[in-house]
C-alpha cells in the first residue's frame, strides 16, 4: 500500500468518519447513542441473536457478557428484550467503551449493566461469572488489516479469548460466537477451542468450506466435559 493511501486509509477517512453526526437507535426499548464507525455489524446481523436464541428457548439468563461490544447492539437488544437480568460488556476501543457508558447513564441502567475498557479480557475483574456470552468478533484474518472491527490477525483474539474465559464462565455457561463463511468455518476455531478446555456443543448456519458471500454461523460452546443446559445442547 502507498503513502498517499495509507494516510487516506488511517488518518483522511477516520478524520471524516468522526465528523458526522451520532446516530441513534433502540432496541428492545434501550436506546443507543452511537457513531457509525463503531459498528461492526450488530445493528444489523447481530439481532440475529435474538430470535436464534428465542428458537432454541433458552431462559432468561442471569448475566450476559457481550465480547468485543462496540456499542453492544447485541448486548443491549438481550437485556432489553428480557433475554438476560443483567449484561457486562467490554472492548478495546475507548470510543466504544465511551458509547456503552452513554448508554448506561441515558437509559438509567447503571444498576444492571456493567462496562469495561479491557484488551479482550485481560481487563475483566476476577469476580465476573457469566451464564451466556455472546459476540460478533472479527471475522476475518487476512483481510480488512488495520480495522478493529474486522481483523483479526492470526486469529489471535479469538485464541486469546478462547485461552481466557473459562475462568469467568459458570460450570453450565455457555459462549454462543457468530462467525461469517467469507471469513471462516467451524474447523478454523475447533483446535483452538479444545486447547483451552473448551467445547463446541452446538453449530447452526455453518459450512465446511468458505464462502464468496456472507453467510453467518453461531458456533456454541461449553467447558470441556460440562453438563450442557437443554437450550444449548
Amino acid at each position: 500500500m502507498g503513502l498517499v493511501k495509507k494516510i487516506e486509509n488511517k488518518i483522511v477517512r477516520p478524520a471524516l468518519r468522526w465528523a458526522r453526526p451520532a446516530k441513534r437507535v433502540t432496541l428492545g426499548g434501550i436506546t443507543i447513542e452511537y457513531k457509525a464507525e463503531l459498528d461492526g455489524g450488530g445493528i444489523e446481523f447481530g439481532q440475529d441473536f435474538i430470535p436464534f436464541l428465542r428458537s432454541r428457548n433458552m431462559p432468561k439468563q442471569q448475566r450476559a457478557f457481550e465480547w468485543c461490544s462496540g456499542p453492544a447492539f447485541i448486548g443491549f437488544s438481550l437485556l432489553g428484550n428480557g433475554l438476560c437480568e443483567t449484561l457486562c460488556l467490554a472492548d478495546i476501543n475507548p470510543a466504544a467503551v465511551d458509547s456503552c457508558r452513554g448508554t448506561v447513564r441515558q437509559n438509567r441502567l447503571e444498576n444492571s449493566v456493567s462496562v469495561y475498557h479491557s484488551n479482550n479480557l485481560q481487563s475483566i475483574p476476577e469476580s465476573e461469572r457469566w451464564d451466556l456470552v455472546v459476540s460478533n468478533p472479527p471475522h476475518f484474518v487476512d483481510q480488512y488489516e488495520g480495522d478493529i472491527r474486522a481483523h483479526d490477525p492470526g486469529w489471535n483474539i479469538h485464541r486469546e479469548f478462547f485461552s481466557t474465559v473459562p475462568q469467568y464462565l459458570k460450570d453450565d455457561g455457555v459462549i454462543v460466537l457468530q462467525e461469517n463463511n467469507r471469513g471462516s468455518t467451524v474447523e478454523t476455531f475447533r483446535e483452538m477451542i479444545e486447547h483451552a478446555g473448551l467445547e463446541i456443543t452446538f453449530t447452526h448456519g455453518d459450512s465446511k468450506e468458505l464462502t464468496a458471500t456472507s453467510e453467518f454461523f453461531f458456533i456454541g460452546i461449553v467447558k470441556k466435559g460440562a453438563s450442557p443446559p437443554k437450550w444449548a445442547k
